[in-house]
């Protein structure tokens, strides 16, 4: 990653996805509610899915399966606001992998946040982690080469 201090960059990712903050995702305080970042993630992984045609529940044994979510809030983000979620994959191991994400003000190099999230690879009907599927493999290491 191209990071300044441990924060990435946009030349960091390949894939974005649009965010427009709404009034109710506001708190007490006139921002962001910290636990709207965490749906603002899941919108951009799922939508990071499904560029690749992943459908859940899916034709394939498996889905990935949230095990760990970190999120470092940067700046402080009020309504209203247009946002860019940049997602890309950092690491990919044999039961799981990491997705990293970026959230930028739209058209800007304004960093507001960034996460990660690592995904288990879960078999739901045996209730467990298992491999990777290859072809599942080979679309996660590419995302991380653009």
């Amino acid at each position: 990653m191209t990071q300044t201090a441990g924060r990435p960059a946009r030349p960091d990712f390949g894939f974005w996805c649009p965010i427009t903050v709404r009034w109710g995702d506001m708190d007490a305080l006139g921002h962001v509610n910290n636990a709207v970042y965490m749906t603002y993630l899941e919108s951009a992984r799922i939508a990071f899915f499904e560029r690749w045609g992943w459908r859940f529940p899916g034709e394939r044994t498996g889905v990935p399966v949230v095990v760990s979510q970190t999120f470092n809030y940067r700046q402080e983000v009020t309504y209203p606001a247009a946002l860019e979620i940049g997602v890309t994959c950092t690491e990919v191991r044999r039961r799981s992998f990491v997705l990293t994400y970026g959230v930028f003000r739209q058209g800007t190099e304004v960093l507001m946040g960034d996460g990660t999230t690592i995904l288990a690879w879960v078999d739901a009907a045996a209730g467990r982690a298992v491999a990777i599927p290859d072809d599942v493999r080979g679309l996660l290491t590419e995302t991380g080469r653009r």
